[in-house]
């Protein structure tokens, strides 16, 4: 079956098919519709929907949720994701699995509801205290706000871990065909760990203070080693024509979208270019990107160059002092395709 429908829906039909128990938000442009949307789907399908106060408090809403075992989920923009960043830091520092959707405008400040990516540093490097970072999923469509909300759900709940789904404003407002799942996800037993009121939960403590330092050092210790997993085994990413290219842009999100008709322009005007597109941007898939990295790389980005900092900075870890250029708008300025075709050209 198939539904015409804003990116901002396909979340919360992906949640539903997710298993999605219960959904706590407060709107904020341009992630609005997800709670339109979950305000009316949620309970007409048995779950729960509140409308909180406060980022603030929707954020420990999903806490205690999270923390008894529900599958639970929030959307926001960047400057609601700031003020969850503290709730986001205990969850991380608890082993809890919880879903965020941030749909990216422009920024800093209050900005304006027109899409940037620039919420890239404090969502990807975990922007609260401490040495914590989430899964960050980057969808490039519609149909993958559905499924990457899924995804998200079901790592999220692997890895005992929050799961942010990064959007931007184009990609939730846009309209596009959807596909919907062929089946629901099947219910996870959570009872090793969560406080669900029962004997068999009774002896489960999730707290993250430790007066110990030895005991707040494990801690962390364990968090890395969680993290060093996730790295080794959840490495996403998709390679458009990049098999013979001499010129490689990164992109993810609505810019992804762009630098692909971009390669598709250069490729008929004769340069061999390709698109490397993150779909997961933490983990950072290096190992997609390592055998690239000797072509000319450029990153495509709504930011002022957080991503190909990053893109840089992963090459370094792994031994490629690679370097990228950059071809970016900000304040809610799309990119061109023309602009992206001529950098390139005249650099080649």
């Amino acid at each position: 079956m198939t539904k015409f429908v804003k990116g901002n829906e396909a979340v919360v039909i992906g949640a539903l098919y997710a298993g999605a128990e219960g959904y706590f938000g407060y709107p904020i442009t341009p992630a609005s519709e997800v709670a339109h949307k979950a305000a009316e789907y949620f309970p007409a399908t048995g779950r729960v929907f509140v409308q909180g106060e406060s980022e603030d408090a929707v954020a420990y809403m999903l806490y205690g949720a999270a923390a008894a075992g529900c599958r639970a989920l929030t959307a926001t923009s960047g400057p609601g994701f700031s003020l969850m960043q503290e709730a986001i830091s205990y969850m991380s520092a608890t082993d809890i699995p919880t879903v965020i959707v941030d749909v990216m405008r422009a920024g800093p400040g209050l900005g304006n509801v027109y899409p940037e990516q620039a919420d890239y540093g404090q969502v990807v490097h975990g922007g609260g205290h401490g040495s914590y970072r989430c899964i960050v999923l980057a969808p490039g469509s519609v149909q993958e706000m559905c499924d990457l909300t899924m995804l998200a759900f079901e790592k999220a709940f692997e890895y005992r871990t929050p799961a942010i789904v990064l959007a931007d404003g184009q990609l939730g407002q846009m309209m596009e065909p959807l596909h919907l799942p062929k089946e629901e996800a099947k219910p996870v037993d959570t009872s090793a760990w969560a406080t669900q009121g029962t004997k068999e939960t009774r002896r489960n403590l999730l707290t993250s203070i430790y007066l110990d330092a030895p005991a707040q050092e494990a801690m962390n210790v364990h968090l890395q080693e969680k993290y060093a997993k996730m790295d080794r085994e959840f490495q996403r990413a998709e390679l458009y024509r990049c098999e013979d290219a001499e010129a490689v842009l990164l992109a993810f999100g609505s810019s992804a979208r762009t630098a692909r008709s971009a390669v598709d322009a250069l490729r008929e005007q004769g340069v061999k270019a390709g698109l490397f597109r993150p779909i997961t941007l933490s983990p950072f898939p290096i190992d997609a990107l390592l055998p690239l990295a000797d072509r000319k790389l450029w990153t495509v980005e709504m930011s002022a160059g957080q991503f190909r900092d990053d893109a840089v900075l992963h090459l370094a870890k792994a031994g490629k002092l690679a370097e990228v250029g950059l071809i970016n708008r900000m304040g809610g300025m799309l990119i061109p395709v023309a602009d992206i075709v001529r950098t390139v050209k005249e650099a080649m």
